[in-house]
């Protein structure tokens, strides 16, 4: 049961809950969860946030099915796919707003999604930036314009919660045919100047409201095994500490993901906020190749990451070539959190891993093993596939890296100590 479900059924019975009783208040983190989990900002009110950020598996896709073929998810409207994996909310907030270092080669840094098309140069940071998108993908939530979300925000459960966080966010005088635009029975819909200006400003106020939810302690709880290890509260096991010794010198993995940190206040990340090519193989069974409607080129469709989104930016299209292929580097916390064992989790940006063996033997050996088709019985064994974008590979810190097999699962192990939630068993 998604949470926001079980919330508004503990106020039906118990009417004791903030979404039933304006006179409570919420702090603006707290409505910011209210949103995050509700399946009613979407066209077909059946899609939430949480559908493809749930917190058991680490605020990443929960469905083991869609992870073990495609690895993207089914939007609010059946049969529609979007076109990469969905990305970890959790430690998001961090990622600063996108920008240049002239000084390192041009290195494009921070922004969300694995494009870094979420700048934060509009609301000042990524993740609220981030938050904006979805609603408005017709391959996501599908709502067809802002104003659906600001009218279902100011008319649901948690309304009075929100204008006590933003008062006059809500004044707005709304057409008779606002719900039926919504859901997609009408196909247009006018605003005047004035109701518009207002419209974007609290579609604004909601994006900042779910970005204090993900910048809280619920998102990003600091609570791994390795956390409680860098306080001195637990010990790795011999196999975790020769991981992590692997993870910062043979390995390279420190490289991009840092066990470390340079700010006392915050614990590693394990993210420079980067983006890099590692020449990670097409996913074949991606359903955003059959996508036609959105998807022009079907299955000649490659996703050239960062370089496409620069080449939209007039500021940026000289950079646009150089970073062609590359995606962002995501924290690896809560990288293993899942359910139960059995749970199948995706890897890369396009989910074409499926295990952290599978994508660490890729580090290790995608350039000194024989190159493959998809589908060979050897594939992710003794061979790989073509890179789906073979310029602006990363060749220096991956790709035949002379790990045996039992550093590979080292590696593994430690990168297992991540997961948040853990609990130190006490004497």
């Amino acid at each position: 049961m998604k949470l926001f479900t079980f919330i508004t059924l503990t106020c039906v019975f118990i009417l004791s809950c903030s979404t039933m009783n304006p006179d409570i208040k919420s702090t603006k983190a707290e409505l910011g969860e209210m949103i995050f989990f509700d399946t009613t900002l979407s066209q077909k009110r059946n899609q939430s946030c949480a559908s493809c950020h749930d917190p058991s598996v680490g605020w990443s896709g929960p469905t083991t099915h869609f992870n073990a073929t495609g690895a993207v998810y089914e939007g609010s409207v059946k049969n529609r796919f979007g076109n990469r994996k969905p990305p970890t909310a959790a430690y998001a907030s961090f990622n600063p707003v996108l920008h240049i270092i002239p000084d390192e080669d041009n290195l494009v840094v921070g922004g969300n999604f694995w494009d870094g098309r979420a700048t934060g140069e509009k609301l000042g940071t990524a993740v609220a930036d981030q938050a904006q998108g979805p609603f408005l993908n017709p391959l996501e939530h599908a709502l067809a314009n802002s104003a659906c979300i600001v009218h279902r925000v100011c008319t649901g459960v948690y309304s009075e919660q929100f204008k006590q966080h933003w008062p006059v966010s809500c004044n707005i005088s709304w057409s008779d045919t606002i719900k039926a635009f919504c859901e997609g029975d009408i196909n247009t819909l006018s605003f005047d100047t004035k109701i518009q200006a207002q419209i974007s400003k609290t579609y604004d106020e909601i994006a900042l409201t779910i970005a204090a939810f993900e910048s809280s302690e619920k998102v990003n709880s600091f609570t791994s095994k390795y956390d409680y290890y860098l306080a001195g509260k637990v010990k790795l096991t011999a196999q975790e500490l020769e991981g992590l010794k692997l993870f910062n010198s043979k390995g390279k993995c420190a490289n991009c993901h840092p066990s470390t940190s340079s700010d006392p206040d915050v614990p590693p990340l394990f993210t420079d906020f980067t983006y890099d090519n590692l020449g990670f193989p097409r996913n074949p069974e991606n359903p955003f190749y059959t996508q036609h409607q959105f998807n022009l080129e079907g299955k000649q469709w490659i996703d050239n990451g960062l370089g496409a989104f620069l080449a939209t930016r007039s500021q940026w299209q000289y950079l646009s070539e150089e970073n062609l292929g590359k995606h962002k580097v995501p924290t690896l916390r809560n990288v293993d959190k899942r359910p139960n064992s059995q749970f199948i989790k995706a890897y890369g940006h396009n989910g074409y891993f499926k295990s952290l063996k599978e994508i660490v033997h890729f580090y290790n050996t995608r350039d000194s093993l024989k190159p493959c088709k998809h589908g060979s019985p050897d594939e992710k064994e003794s061979c790989w596939p073509a890179p789906e974008v073979s310029i602006n590979m990363n060749t220096s810190e991956m790709g035949d890296l002379k790990l045996t097999d039992a550093e590979e699962e080292a590696i593994v192990t430690f990168m297992k100590t991540l997961s948040d939630d853990y609990e130190v068993k006490q004497d």
